[in-house]
C-alpha cells in the first residue's frame, strides 16, 4: 500500500525494548523511567549484581555505628491475629519461612520445567550434571564434617553443600558469548539439581520434632490442590487459599514451610490447556468484534476483553505462566531482601580464623570443585556420560570453581542449622569461600575460553 494512501494512526506507540515486538499503547511520561528499568532487569547479570549490592549493604551496616539497630530491625515482631489464633514472629523469621517459600516455588517450577522439557528430560544429557551435582554436594559436606567432627557445629554440615543459581548465571552473563552454550547448561543444570539436592537436605537433616496433625492437614491441603487440577479448575484463587493452608500446616508441623513451595511447584502442570493454532483461529473469528465502530456499539465489551485475556493465558502452561511472572519478584525483591535480613555479620579476624568458617571456606573453595570434577571423570571414564560439545577438561576445571560460591542456600541451611539468626561463623566462610571461588572461577575462565574474535578493518 502506498504512503498516500495509508492511514496515520491515533496514538504514537511505546517504542518497544526489542525490536519487533509493537506495543500498541499510547506514550506515558512514566514510560521513559520505566523503559531503562525493563532493560536493566532483562540482562542477566542483572539479578546477581543486585543481590551483591544487598549483601554489600548489609555487610557494611552490620560492621558500622548503626549495627546494633539495622540487626535489631530484622527481629522487630510483626503477624497477625484472627479471634484467638495468632501468627507473629519476627521480621527476619516471616522473610526465612514466608517470602523463601515463593522462592522455592519458583525452584520447584525451574525442576519440573528442566525434568519435563530441559537438559534433564534426557537421561544421557542429564547424566553428567547429576554426576557432578552430586560430587559438589558430598565432598564438600565430607570435608566440613571431617573438621567438625564430634563437635557441636557439625550440624552445619550441608551449609557448603548448594550452589547459588544467581551468581552462576551473571558471572556466566559478564563473559558474554566467549562461554560455551554447552558450559553454561551444564552448570545452570548442577545448579538445578543441587538445589534438589539442598532440599532433600532440608527435609531429611534439618526437620524438628514432627507434629502428625499438622502433617495431616498439610496433606490435606496439598491434596485438596491435586483434586482442584483434576477438577480443572483455572482459576488461580482457590490453589493460593489451599497453599495457604498447606504452608501454615507444614509451619507448624516441625517440616520447614518452604518445603510446600517446592512441593506445589512440582505439582504445577507443565502442559498448556490451548493448542496455539485454536486460539489463533479464535482470534481470527473473533477480531472483527475489535473494529471501529463495531467495537463502541458491541455489548459486553468488558466480558470479551476477559474471554480473551483467559484464552490467551491457557496458551502457556500453568508452570511456564507462573514461572515468568514469579522469577523477577523472586530475583529482584525475594532474593535480596533475604540478603539484607541474613547477610549482615562483623567481619573480624577471629571468626575468619574460626574452625567452622575454616570448615565452611574450604568446603566451598576446595570441595565443591574437587567433588565435581572427580564425579565428571567417574562418570566419563565409566561410560555414562561423556563431555559436551566445546567443553573441555581445562574449561569444566575452571567453571567448577563457580559452584564454590554457595551464598543463598548456603545462608539459609545456616539459619536452620544455627537457629535463626544464624552463626556469625558460618556466614563469615561463606561470604570469603564464595569470594574466592569467585575470583578463582572467573579468573580460570578469563585465562581458559577462547577470546573473542576481532574482525580486521581493511584500509
Amino acid at each position: 500500500m502506498s504512503s498516500s494512501t495509508t492511514s496515520k494512526p491515533r496514538y504514537q506507540p511505546i517504542q518497544p525494548v526489542h525490536p519487533n515486538v509493537t506495543v500498541p499503547l499510547p506514550e506515558q511520561p512514566i514510560d521513559r523511567f520505566v523503559r531503562p528499568v525493563a532493560r536493566f532487569l532483562h540482562i542477566e547479570a542483572a539479578s546477581g549484581v543486585l543481590l551483591m549490592l544487598c549483601t554489600a549493604f548489609a555487610i557494611i551496616m552490620a560492621n558500622s555505628a548503626w549495627a546494633d539497630s539495622y540487626l535489631s530491625f530484622w527481629k522487630t515482631e510483626a503477624g497477625v491475629s484472627f479471634g484467638s489464633l495468632h501468627f507473629q514472629h519476627s521480621l527476619r523469621h516471616i522473610i526465612n519461612d514466608g517470602l523463601m517459600a515463593i522462592f522455592f516455588f519458583v525452584i520447584g517450577l525451574e525442576v519440573k520445567r528442566e525434568l519435563v522439557h530441559g537438559a534433564l528430560s534426557d537421561l544421557r544429557r542429564a547424566t553428567l550434571p547429576i554426576a557432578a551435582a552430586v560430587g559438589g554436594m558430598v565432598v564438600p559436606a565430607g570435608i566440613y564434617l571431617a573438621l567438625q567432627y564430634d563437635q557441636p557445629a557439625a550440624r552445619g554440615w550441608g551449609i557448603p553443600m548448594a550452589t547459588d543459581i544467581a551468581f552462576v548465571v551473571g558471572f556466566l552473563a559478564l563473559l558474554g558469548s566467549r562461554v560455551p552454550n554447552n558450559l553454561r547448561v551444564l552448570l545452570l543444570s548442577l545448579a538445578i539439581v543441587d538445589d534438589i539436592g539442598a532440599i532433600i537436605v532440608i527435609a531429611i537433616g534439618y526437620t524438628h520434632e514432627l507434629d502428625g496433625r499438622f502433617l495431616m492437614l498439610a496433606a490435606i491441603g496439598v491434596g485438596i490442590v491435586h483434586l482442584f487440577s483434576r477438577l480443572g479448575v483455572r482459576r488461580f484463587p482457590p490453589y493460593i487459599i489451599a497453599g495457604l493452608l498447606a504452608w501454615l500446616a507444614f509451619h507448624e508441623s516441625g517440616v520447614h514451610a518452604t518445603l510446600t513451595g517446592v512441593i506445589l511447584g512440582l505439582m504445577t502442570p507443565a502442559k498448556a490447556t490451548i493448542v496455539p493454532d485454536h486460539f489463533h483461529q479464535y482470534l481470527i473469528k473473533t477480531g472483527e468484534s475489535f473494529r471501529g465502530e463495531v467495537w463502541h456499539t458491541a455489548n459486553q465489551r468488558a466480558q470479551k476483553v476477559r474471554e480473551v485475556q483467559r484464552l490467551t493465558r491457557e496458551t502457556v502452561s500453568p508452570l511456564e505462566y507462573l514461572e515468568t511472572t514469579l522469577h523477577p519478584w523472586s530475583s529482584y525483591f525475594i532474593i535480596p531482601i533475604f540478603a539484607m535480613a541474613n547477610a549482615g555479620v562483623a567481619m573480624q579476624l577471629s571468626n575468619i580464623e574460626d574452625p567452622v568458617a575454616i570448615a565452611v571456606t574450604l568446603g566451598l573453595v576446595v570441595g565443591k570443585p574437587l567433588g565435581v570434577l572427580l564425579f565428571c571423570v567417574l562418570a566419563v571414564q565409566i561410560g555414562w556420560a561423556r563431555l559436551p560439545s566445546g567443553v573441555s577438561w581445562r574449561i569444566l576445571i575452571a567453571g567448577s570453581f563457580l559452584t564454590g560460591i554457595g551464598f543463598t542456600m548456603a545462608l539459609f541451611i545456616d539459619g536452620l542449622a544455627f537457629g535463626e539468626e544464624g552463626l556469625d561463623t558460618a556466614k563469615t566462610g561463606i561470604m570469603v569461600g564464595s569470594a574466592i571461588s569467585a575470583v578463582l572461577g572467573m579468573v580460570l575462565l578469563m585465562w581458559t575460553l577462547p577470546k573473542r574474535k576481532t574482525t580486521k578493518v581493511q584500509t
